[in-house]
């Protein structure tokens, strides 16, 4: 399992988030990848350490893989949630109040997006709430 945060737009506007997994699945073929999703395009980003983005919104629905860095994230209610080298956001909120995020730490932030095939199988699974 990957650890994965998806977050979103909720019915009032304000990114919501959860905390989840990707679910890998066995290499087809000999392999050694697991389940495909269907994607559109990939790039890379660096942000030197100490950086920030002020509230904004995702430009679309696409994958964020932290390659390096510790990075936090806020939303609007003021919950955080911070992603670590190999932890994926399945960035869904494209509209509404949106989020921003910094740097912890003196580590650059580097990353790559990857922007899935509208319908595209993102295989992620919610973490089970505890009652």
């Amino acid at each position: 399992m990957i650890r994965c945060i998806r977050m979103w737009a909720g019915p009032d506007g304000n990114s919501l988030f959860e905390e989840g997994h990707l679910d890998i699945g066995a290499g087809l073929h000999g392999k050694a990848s697991g389940l495909p999703i269907a994607v559109h395009e990939l790039s890379f980003q660096e942000t030197a350490g100490g950086g920030s983005f002020e509230w904004h919104q995702d430009p679309q629905p696409q994958f964020v893989l932290t390659l390096a860095g510790t990075i936090e994230f806020e939303v609007k209610s003021g919950a955080t949630f911070t992603l670590h080298p190999g932890d994926v956001l399945l960035a869904q909120d494209d509209t509404g109040t949106g989020h921003r995020w910094r740097l912890i730490g003196s580590e650059p932030w580097r990353r790559a997006y990857v922007v899935y095939d509208a319908g595209a199988d993102l295989h992620f699974t919610p973490q089970e709430t505890q009652a």
